[in-house]
């Protein structure tokens, strides 16, 4: 790799992400020349107020998360769990989003974006809704602590404990704690010293014997280190809650920090300990990486990942009662404005929350998930299931449906010796992967193995890094990624000889590799061997690991070649039915809707007469129901129990559907900047399921969905009085739990 000195570096990488930023409108309008040609033509649809800004329509969804921490009908723990994610996206947002729009300001970045903000003014209305969303999770957590003792959990501040419960945690402290603990000075002979990312740390003040006042820091550690401390009951307290209904017994628990606080005169012998306060400070943690300039992709990746802990400080969230001495500390060595100090009430970094998950209280939590097997696989094992692939495409539907069949499907494929090769690509596997386990006995039985593990996917590159050495040790063919895109799809082929021919099966998705997260996100999947599916999976994989640039795709839509013109091709299809007086009707679900080109053709759709269902989860840039530009369009988002993270695009195409899905988003790095694949349901039957038993669901939600207004504003629906309260993710719940019975019984 090419030596560079590390300031010159970090110029260079400011450079370079100001000009990502500053041209981001241009990839936005990446387009046809047929799709420029009528925008155009309809530039009344170029106003900004006809948009809702990525950012703000990125912090509208935590708000909507938020509100399911506030919603008495989720069980006690699951409300605290979702406190947690608020603090945990919280943070990714600040790393990510805020630091990008502090590189663009600090750039001096004046563009307006297409929905008429400037990084300038936008800067201080994310940071105050961000705020305000800090602040509103303390509040709720604070709200949640009565009904917390009423249950018997205590979340409780050391202050508070009786003198047998700190002595307990005293001696907890110095066993467990007072080792691994660094107090770090600051003084004319000690450089301030560097605190990483998302660290939680206590601000010491000290006077030394000469009666000066010194500053120190104090890191809490992190895992496996708990931060909420297990704390012995107090004297005297009844080992079982005093309601009779509860048969649970009382637990308490207080902050880590707050423990080492109060021994912190152990780490300063000798000197007076004057005060400490927590602090937590959040940096950049966007990669840059210099691809064209990396002979070695994972040593560059590798570097990145270690320079995150010293990227720039977005932001310091310091206790209510710092004083400003402390604060100014901070500033003056973190290089801080006034804006980039977010105070809030004491704990600091609620995503700590998740660890209450583990307390075994099913009274308190979400009745447990029973996973189905689609009745195609059931005792289907080696080659059985490719037998049963080739008596029909079969559909996954996750978390309902166990991600077993995918495992099955690749380990049935390492052992199976009429079984030649092995591809797919991982973006995000997670730290124990089946999937991979898999592929390297496979390797080890020799079969051809060749992955794409993408190292760019944000926050998993370690993990990633280390599948990927573990990998080619096992001499599976790794490749790294392509330079200037990221490689998103989902899709796993296996080459198998049969007789005297070859056969390619698939398994096709809209989610990762990941045994765990398809316990907590819905997404879909499918096994198929339709020779077109295979085909393209080929040509798909040939541009991956080889020198391809372009390939001919029989059904599949591949981004950044022709995905976009695909979706185009169908928009403008259901256009044409309605303007010939027929039925023009299209039912999208997505995580995001950025792109603005295809937001106009939406628009260009309503104004046309075509019915437009929107299902988005997450960010949202359309403003639906505005008179005259999308009087036809409606968006609902779903937050529940399941992160909603399946995409299906589903065209009525004047009677005879198509529905894609696959792993993109409309949005332009989706679109643009990776590669991605959206499939076509090619089965009359998983069609007929995806339309009447899963998206149809999704509409008829009374429980869990918001619906955008024109203004922007979300409404949280709920049940009529005519109407039987209705929780889509739940009664997919039911339906698995019912499959399995009936699977049981026979």
């Amino acid at each position: 790799m090419r030596g560079t000195d590390n300031h010159s570096r970090a110029d260079e990488d400011h450079e370079r992400k100001a000009m990502e930023i500053s041209t981001e409108a241009a990839h936005e309008e990446f387009s046809t020349d047929v799709a420029l040609a009528a925008e155009k033509a309809d530039t009344d649809l170029r106003d900004p107020s006809l948009f809702i800004n990525r950012e703000l329509g990125l912090l509208d969804f935590f708000e909507r998360v938020m509100n399911e921490a506030r919603d008495s009908n989720n069980p006690l723990l699951e409300r605290l769990k979702f406190i947690g994610i608020v603090g945990s996206i919280l943070g990714e947002f600040f790393m990510v989003r805020v630091a990008g729009l502090r590189q663009q300001v600090d750039a001096g970045v004046t563009a307006t974006s297409a929905d008429g903000y400037t990084p300038q003014k936008l800067l201080p209305v994310v940071r105050e809704r961000a705020w305000g969303l800090m602040k509103e999770a303390r509040a709720c957590f604070s709200e949640l602590c009565p009904e917390l003792d009423a249950a018997g959990i205590h979340v409780v501040d050391y202050v508070t404990l009786d003198a047998s419960q700190t002595a307990a945690l005293d001696a907890y402290f110095f066993a467990q704690v007072f080792p691994v603990l660094t107090p770090l000075a600051f003084d004319p002979g000690r450089p301030f010293p560097h605190i990483s990312n998302m660290s939680h740390n206590l601000a010491v003040l000290v006077r030394d014997e000469s009666g000066e006042e010194r500053f120190a820091r104090v890191k809490v550690p992190g895992s496996p280190v708990p931060r909420l401390v297990p704390v012995p009951a107090p004297a005297g307290a009844a080992a079982e809650p005093a309601d009779d209904t509860a048969a649970a017994p009382q637990q308490w628990f207080t902050w880590l920090e707050q423990v080492i606080a109060a021994n912190l005169q152990s780490l300063f012998p000798g000197i007076e300990v004057i005060e400490s306060h927590p602090f937590r400070v959040t940096r950049d943690a966007e990669l840059a990486i210099q691809e064209l300039e990396a002979d070695d992709l994972l040593e560059t990746i590798e570097h990145f990942v270690r320079r995150r802990r010293f990227g720039s400080v977005i932001r310091v969230t310091v206790d209510e009662h710092m004083p400003e001495r402390i604060r100014g500390i901070l500033s003056e060595n973190l290089e801080l404005s006034e804006q980039d100090i977010y105070t809030v009430e004491s704990p600091l970094g609620l995503s700590s929350l998740w660890d209450l998950q583990r307390i075994e209280r099913p009274d308190l939590s979400y009745r447990p998930l029973v996973q189905s097997k689609p009745v195609a696989l059931d005792g289907a094992e080696d080659a059985d299931i490719f037998a049963a692939i080739r008596q029909r495409d079969i559909l996954l539907h996750h978390p309902y449906d166990s991600f077993d069949p995918v495992v099955d499907f690749v380990s049935s494929a390492a052992k199976d010796p009429d079984v030649l090769a092995i591809k797919t690509t991982l973006y995000r596997v997670g730290r124990n992967a089946p999937v991979v386990d898999a592929l390297m006995e496979a390797a080890a039985n020799g079969k051809q193995v060749a992955v794409l593990l993408e190292l760019k996917a944000r926050f998993d590159e370690e993990s990633n890094i280390g599948w990927a050495k573990a990998l080619e040790r096992e001499g599976v063919h790794i490749v790294y990624g392509l330079v200037g895109l990221k490689t998103h799809s989902k899709i796993m082929l296996v080459v198998r000889r049969e007789g005297d021919r070859i056969r390619r099966y698939l398994h096709l998705g809209t989610g990762n590799y990941n045994s765990v997260t398809t316990k907590l996100y819905t997404d879909l999947g499918i096994l198929t061997c339709d020779e077109d599916l295979g085909a393209d999976a080929s040509v798909v994989f040939n541009q991956l690991t080889g020198y391809a640039t372009s390939g001919d795709y029989r059904k599949l839509l591949v981004a950044p070649t022709t995905m976009r013109r695909g979706i185009e091709e169908r928009i403008d299809r259901e256009i044409a039915h309605a303007q010939r007086g027929e039925e023009g009707h299209l039912i999208l679900k997505m995580n995001s809707l950025v792109d603005k080109p295809l937001i106009r053709r939406l628009y260009r759709a309503s104004q046309a007469g075509v019915k437009v269902e929107l299902n988005v989860r997450g960010i949202c840039c359309l403003r639906p129901g505005i008179s005259g530009v999308s009087d036809n369009i409606s968006q609902r988002s779903i937050v529940g129990r399941f992160l909603e993270h399946s995409r299906i695009y589903w065209f009525r195409n004047g009677g005879d559907e198509e529905i894609l899905m696959g792993s993109a988003d409309i949005m332009p790095r989706n679109l643009n900047r990776r590669v991605e694949i959206l499939f076509p349901v090619l089965d009359p039957g998983i069609k007929r399921r995806l339309r009447d038993e899963i998206l149809s669901v999704y509409l008829n939600d009374n429980m869990k969905t918001r619906v955008l207004h024109p203004d922007g504003t979300w409404e949280h629906i709920w049940p009529a009085d005519d109407e039987e309260p209705f929780n889509a993710q739940e009664w997919f719940v039911a339906q698995a739990r019912e499959a399995v019975s009936r699977q049981e019984d026979e």
